[in-house]
């Protein structure tokens, strides 16, 4: 009797200008178009010294992606896109996406992750508890001028107890999270 194999394991690297038709093609199946990363966007993240984007690798094709960007001068990163592919979700892929942001935030000095998501995004609200993020605050009608967004953070290091308390709530520019799932359309989907 022959065994199942197991699926493939995801390959995480930087995103490159190679990834460019993948990238949109992920972001037309899961995000509406005001929400969508447009194919300029997605270049000047690629060679912008301030964001870093992450893709993971199933057998050569591209599985999800993760987008954190930076400021100069700031201890505080931000969280502006994650997504899988509906036919690689459930591997962790997600979550391992999302640890290899923390970990690059970490490296370039930054203390503290901070995200916004859907109110009705429940698996994204489950994958960020689970992993340490806590919810700080809320804004209204965020989304599509209808659906609340939830605002969440998470120190990156120890030092980012004392940061937090420096760095008000809404500081930093509106670099939004948009998360959802292909039904509500945001900016998250894995």
């Amino acid at each position: 009797m022959m065994q199942a194999s197991s699926p493939e394991p995801a390959k995480l690297r930087r995103g490159r200008m190679a990834d460019l038709d993948a990238l949109i093609a992920l972001e037309r199946t899961y995000f509406t178009a005001d929400h969508q990363i447009s194919r300029r966007s997605f270049r000047h993240f690629i060679d912008s010294l301030k964001s870093t984007l992450i893709v993971a690798e199933v057998d050569r094709k591209l599985a999800g992606c993760v987008l954190v960007n930076y400021r100069h001068g700031s201890k505080l990163a931000r969280l502006y896109t994650i997504a899988v592919g509906r036919q690689f979700q459930r591997r962790g892929i997600a979550r391992r996406l999302l640890s290899a942001a923390e970990q690059d935030a970490i490296r370039r000095g930054c203390r503290i992750m901070r995200l916004e998501v859907r109110e009705d995004d429940t698996g994204a609200i489950t994958l960020y508890g689970s992993s340490g993020y806590r919810r700080f605050a809320r804004r209204p009608r965020y989304y599509a001028g209808r659906i609340d967004a939830l605002r969440f953070d998470k120190i990156l290091s120890a030092e980012g107890s004392e940061s937090r308390r420096r760095i008000p709530p809404d500081s930093g520019p509106r670099i939004g999270f948009h998360g959802g799932h292909p039904a509500r359309r945001g900016r998250q989907s894995f």
